[in-house]
């Protein structure tokens, strides 16, 4: 079978076309790996679920005992170490957020709101 000559760089052209295409598409085009993409969710739904969970930390901190004592002992924390506070007080675990690294998250944001709005 003969290939006319005319092929051969029209083939390269298509190449080279493809790759320019890809570039482009995935630098500035918002084209993204399904590595990307599943990061990216995971990343959403633990924001979400820390914005979800801090108000009822929040809401359990409040209805403790002695929850005006507790308040101002957080206070007196460093801004650093309020989420530990929190964290070690039991106030953040929820049943089924077992991931330690989510409870430390809502613990910060449990804090936060608690030196905040009180």
């Amino acid at each position: 079978m003969k290939i006319p000559v005319q092929t051969k760089p029209a083939l390269w052209g298509v190449a080279a076309g493809a790759i320019a295409l890809a570039i482009v598409g995935f630098s500035w085009g918002g084209w993204t790996t399904s590595g990307q993409a599943e990061s990216t969710a995971r990343a959403q739904i633990d924001e979400a679920v820390v914005l979800a969970l801090a108000p009822v930390c929040a809401d359990k901190f409040q209805r403790s005992q002695d929850a005006s004592a507790n308040l101002a002992s957080l206070r007196k924390v460093e801004s650093g170490a309020q989420g530990d506070f929190v964290e070690k007080g039991g106030w953040a675990a929820v049943p089924g957020n077992n991931s330690s690294d989510r409870v430390a998250a809502v613990a910060r944001a449990c804090a936060e709101i608690l030196v905040t709005n009180s």
